[in-house]
């Protein structure tokens, strides 16, 4: 995928693997999403906008402990949810 064409649904999953998998950093994910979010001038689907509002966000802080807001675990719920929504 190039910076100029809208990420596919299987794109932004591929965002969400890696971040499991530990390919990507939260910061980067929560990046890559902000930028997809605002863009005013492109139409998503449901799945893709809730993943999309997932990943934006990822890296928020949960306390002050330096936990993140969402822990891995949530990650992959959501991982798993993302695919039974799939397979709808």
């Amino acid at each position: 995928m190039d910076a100029s064409h809208q990420p596919t649904l299987d794109e932004i999953e591929e965002r969400l693997v890696s971040l499991v998998e530990g390919r990507l950093t939260r910061d980067e994910a929560d990046r890559w999403a902000a930028r997809w979010m605002a863009d005013d001038g492109l139409d998503w689907d449901d799945t893709s906008w809730w993943l999309l509002g997932l990943l934006h966000g990822i890296d928020l802080p949960g306390d002050g402990s330096g936990s993140c807001l969402h822990d891995d675990e949530q990650l992959r719920a959501w991982l798993t949810e993302l695919r039974n929504r799939r397979a709808m």
